[in-house]
């Protein structure tokens, strides 16, 4: 019994094979397909960065660590609360 090094598993693509140089561009480069590509290696999918769409989703998330990260620079003082009886 012999495992396959490619292939899918419950729908998701799977390869283990040693990724060359061709087949890692050829994977996140992809004119005339969609934003969504199969991961040169590895498990799932990948972004193909020749779709506008993918830059757009990278922009966001890179807003979205940016602001994460701007707002634990911001340390907020500690409120002394008295309360009287």
């Amino acid at each position: 019994m012999t495992q396959e090094a490619a292939g899918k598993i419950f729908g998701i693509p799977y390869n283990f094979e040693r990724p060359s140089l061709k087949r890692l561009l050829s994977a996140y480069w992809q004119p005339g397909k969609g934003m969504i590509a199969e991961t040169p290696f590895g498990i799932g999918y990948t972004l193909n960065l020749a779709n506008w769409r993918s830059w757009l989703v990278l922009g966001v998330a890179a807003a979205l660590v940016f602001q994460e990260r701007k707002g634990e620079d911001e340390t907020e003082e500690a409120v002394d609360v008295v309360i009287e009886e």
